[in-house]
């Protein structure tokens, strides 16, 4: 049997994935390394192609001012890891000078990030996010191709739900590169977060979702019947949703419900030609999948469990011993105005933490809890406005809006004020994903 040339190349694409996958979505310095040098590897690759290099070249004629400012945002990020004279760096960044006056006055050179290392790595990987979106541009130009993308996730999400269930079950042991201890009452799997294992299901869970809803449309396998693909599919999503709600992320459970009542709203109103097959399925997730088996999984934590905004409006005032998120978000947003033009650095946010949060106790933080707060402070609104210059063009296309991207988006804004995931690159890449195959594919 000879396997196409769109095939390999979409299978080698899954074969990446799977390694963000494995290895806690890619979130270390080692594995942004590696990932980088992985996907440059294989986008040479794909150059050799002739076809694929043509189109390549004709995605570049047609997104010139999108890719000159992510070009103009990447040099910006070594902008803020170049060694600056201290008078110099006295314009851009007077906190950081007066923190390295206060140090030691011999210092001559310094740059503008507090953590340069965590910031280089951090270039790297959005470095790797250009080269994903190449990548995917290139690969996936059919119906069919994205469906086999879909067909992916469900798969891989289905995998790593009951690897996730398994270990939870058995009180998540840590195992090899495993590290599952911190959650012991939680699943998650490949995972060293909850949430970030919610969200990432939360794609496999649309994919599969994609798979049953257009299965009879796409012709995802030729001259075969389908049967089976639906029952495989709809196990999937079983599983899916039970990694999703013995996650007991807040954020994630929450996401799932919005999810469902999306589809439901959808089929409802908004679709003409009613595919009741589909319906049912909905409706089944929302009382069997999120009620029955979310009382199984917990039923005294049932209706807590979606209420995600339950730690951040929590206060430490009565514990000394513990910073609520509400808390890191309030010492966040009031650092906004110490590093407002050209931040603090990618991936300093930590280093920021521990040098001005009055913390009696060394309790620290690594993330904002709040993904916007972080990135505004860490790149500042220079390189906010170079970020949004390049992505202005994809949504201000009029065939964005369609159920797919507005259920993204909706998942986008809420992640952004009130979660750190969109930090990890394998969530990142979902985005981007998802995002550029409902663009190219809607209607």
């Amino acid at each position: 049997m000879q396997i196409s040339k769109n095939k390999k190349f979409q299978y080698l694409f899954f074969t990446v994935l799977s390694i963000y996958i494995i290895f806690n979505g890619g979130n270390t310095n080692l594995f942004i390394q590696l990932n980088f040098i992985i996907l440059s590897i294989f986008l040479f690759f794909c150059l050799k192609d002739k076809n694929y290099k043509l189109h390549l070249n004709y995605i570049f004629s047609k997104n010139k001012k999108s890719i000159m400012f992510y070009l103009i945002f990447i040099t910006y990020l070594f902008f803020q890891i170049l060694p600056l004279p201290i008078k110099i760096l006295n314009h851009f960044s007077p906190e950081k000078y007066n923190y390295i006056i206060q140090l030691d006055t011999n210092i001559l050179y310094s740059s503008l990030s507090f953590a340069p290392s965590e910031t280089f790595f951090q270039i790297l990987n959005y470095i790797s996010i250009f080269i994903v979106i190449l990548i995917v541009k290139i690969i996936f130009q059919t119906e069919r191709h994205k469906q086999r993308l879909y067909l992916f996730l469900s798969l891989i999400g289905f995998v790593t739900s009951i690897i996730a269930i398994v270990f939870y079950l058995n009180g998540n042991p840590d195992m090899f590169f495993l590290k599952n201890s911190f959650y012991q009452d939680a699943s998650t799997g490949f995972f060293v977060n909850r949430t970030v294992f919610s969200i990432f299901l939360l794609f496999c869970l649309i994919s599969s979702l994609e798979i049953l809803k257009n299965i009879e449309l796409s012709k995802l396998l030729i001259n075969k019947d389908n049967f089976f693909l639906k029952i495989y599919v709809r196990l999937f999503l079983v599983f899916i949703t039970i990694g999703i709600i013995t996650s007991f992320s807040r954020i994630g459970n929450f996401l799932l419900l919005s999810t469902v009542i999306f589809y439901l709203i959808n089929e409802f109103f908004f679709i003409k030609k009613k595919n009741y097959s589909f319906l049912i399925i909905i409706i089944l997730i929302l009382f069997i999948d999120i009620l029955i088996l979310g009382f199984y999984f917990g039923a005294f934590e049932l209706i807590d469990r979606f209420s995600f905004l339950k730690e951040e409006f929590s206060s430490n005032a009565e514990n000394n011993n513990f910073v609520s998120r509400l808390d890191i978000i309030k010492f966040s947003f009031f650092e906004l105005k110490n590093f407002i033009f050209y931040g603090y650095g990618l991936g300093s946010f930590e280093n920021i933490f521990q040098l001005k949060y009055h913390n009696p106790n060394n309790l620290y933080a690594n993330h904002a809890h709040s993904d916007l707060l972080e990135i505004i402070g860490e790149i500042g609104l220079l390189g906010m406005f170079f970020l949004i210059c390049s992505l202005f063009k994809f949504f201000s296309s009029k065939n964005y809006f369609n159920l797919n991207n507005n259920i993204l988006l909706y998942y986008g804004l809420i992640i952004l004020f009130f979660d750190f995931s969109l930090h990890i690159p394998l969530i990142q890449i979902m985005f981007i994903i998802f995002f550029l195959i409902n663009k190219k594919f809607s209607q």
